[in-house]
């Protein structure tokens, strides 16, 4: 027993009933967004559905983040629409495999620590960009089939059954955490519609979710190069956006419950979720943070609640879509609403005047090409590429030469700060190559001889000095600094002294 517990959980003690609570509201949340999402790209309703119970069932038990739920993602059908409308159902499938097939080949080469290298302004806005993405998809249930405002009393009705839904799922972990507040409000709202026949939008207004098991399929797609060249560009970018969120989820789950995540761990599960679904015809997915918070704020930290959520997804499908259509839209809308509000990082707006301008620029950034763009590949890409310029302009300044002749009129050089190809104009000027003595000394015993581009620099600089007479050695230099000048040997020629292969001298430190 002790074995099955610790399948679901790394911890002794295991909450089944939190568990099993919130999973089941997480599977109610989970149908308009997969159904949504499936639109979105172009698909059938089940599609999405199916996609979510796959996900959701395969990265519970295989990922590296117990908790953290997956499933059909609005990321993911950004990506795919323009393939699904030009090529078809069946080359959506196919795509969703080889991206599988990518995000394992990514977790086998633990290319997962790479997230190490998004810096904290980035994060921040990607959640709230994430954020407003959630609020803003809400909107849609405020307008009619024709895409209008709702007005008179079903604006009214719609407006005071979230409002309710909301402050239930506020108050209610204030007085019991005997359920979770979430599942409480769907309930109430559901029961209050029932009892005294409210009109109101359902589930059942956007689609039917009456389906049986996934049924295994294939993709019907010529098996050639030509079919690669076509979906690899699909595949690259769904694999890539679907770990980028999938990470960022786990690491933001991760800061919430204080626990650490497996990213390679996660990256492999997620790659077999997505070719399990591609050929059970699903539209393939990734991690999603507005359901992975309703589990988390929850109770919930086992594997046990994901599985729970898409069991009784599919469930829902087979044997409750009746019951399930029922369900008053603006239950879930205020669900997702609240889930938009503890998602956005408040404490971000508090650092507008106490961090440096240019992660504030980097956070605002990220967060409207979240927003508007709705590309989190890019918003995120965009975020780490100037937050690396950002630091290698600081950086490049940095570098500093204190000089002097010691007591045989040998001029000293010792280099403060980084050497590489920001740094490198700033180096060459430090130097005083035509009143210097004819022995110069270049100290880096607090500096680092970084890339190609500063190996260049020294060429330059031991060859200006050469060109008029003069010597230059290297002292100090690093072990890894020696390897880098050693493999450039052939391409250079710097004047390092004692070293035979070098004809350089290294100074006794």
């Amino acid at each position: 027993m002790q074995k099955l517990i610790n399948l679901f959980s790394k911890s002794k003690e295991l909450d089944i009933k939190t568990e099993v609570l919130s999973g089941l509201t997480v599977a109610i949340a989970l149908i308009p967004e997969a159904v949504a999402f499936a639109f979105i790209a172009g698909l059938s309703p089940l599609t999405g559905l199916y996609a979510a119970f796959v996900m959701g069932f395969v990265t519970s038990i295989f990922g590296g983040r117990p908790g953290m739920i997956s499933g059909a993602t609005g990321a993911v059908a950004v990506v795919l629409v323009a393939l699904a409308k030009s090529h078809g159902v069946e080359y959506i499938f196919a795509t969703v495999v080889l991206a599988g097939i990518l995000q394992m080949l990514a977790g086998i080469f633990k290319l997962g620590k790479f997230m190490r290298l998004v810096p904290h302004p980035v994060i921040f806005g990607f959640v709230n960009g994430l954020a407003i993405i959630i609020f803003m998809s809400q909107l849609d249930q405020f307008k009619n089939e024709t895409g209008d405002w709702l007005s008179g009393i079903s604006m009214y009705t719609m407006l005071i059954l979230v409002g309710i839904t909301m402050l239930i799922i506020w108050l209610l972990p204030k007085l019991t955490k005997i359920i979770p507040s979430s599942l409480a409000a769907i309930l109430a709202i559901f029961g209050l519609v029932s009892v005294f026949g409210i009109e109101t939008k359902t589930v059942g207004d956007i689609a039917s979710i009456q389906g049986g098991f996934p049924p295994f399929h294939l993709p019907l797609v010529p098996f050639n190069l030509e079919t690669v060249s076509l979906i690899f560009p699909y595949a690259l970018i769904m694999a890539g956006v679907g770990l980028i969120e999938s990470l960022l989820t786990l690491n933001i789950i991760d800061e919430i419950t204080e626990t650490r995540g497996h990213g390679n761990r996660e990256a492999f599960a997620q790659g077999l979720a997505n070719c399990i679904s591609g050929i059970f015809s699903g539209m393939g997915g990734c991690a999603m943070i507005g359901q992975s918070l309703i589990n988390i704020s929850s109770g919930a930290r086992a594997r046990l609640s994901g599985i729970i959520a898409s069991v009784m997804l599919l469930v829902f499908i087979m044997f409750g879509a009746g019951l399930v259509e029922q369900l008053p839209i603006a239950a879930l809308t205020g669900l997702m609403i609240m889930v938009s509000i503890g998602t956005f990082e408040w404490a971000s707006l508090k650092t507008i005047n106490k961090m440096p301008k240019s992660d504030i620029t980097i956070m605002v950034l990220v967060t409207l090409v979240t927003a508007v763009l709705h590309n989190l590949a890019l918003a995120v890409l965009t975020g780490v590429i100037i937050a690396a310029l950002v630091f290698a302009w600081d950086n490049a300044k940095r570098i500093r030469a204190r000089k002097y002749l010691d007591d045989n009129g040998v001029k000293h050089y010792e280099i403060y700060g980084p050497l590489f190809f920001a740094s490198t104009t700033l180096f060459g000027e430090k130097f005083d190559v035509l009143n210097d003595p004819t022995e110069v000394i270049i100290d880096f015993a607090e500096s680092r001889i970084v890339d190609m581009s500063a190996i260049e620099a020294l060429n330059k600089i031991t060859e200006r000095y050469r060109k008029v007479g003069k010597n230059v050695h290297l002292k100090h230099l690093s072990s890894d600094c020696l390897m880098l000048l050693k493999n450039a040997e052939k391409i250079i020629d710097v004047n390092v002294l004692e070293d035979p292969t070098y004809k350089v001298v290294v100074d006794e430190l």
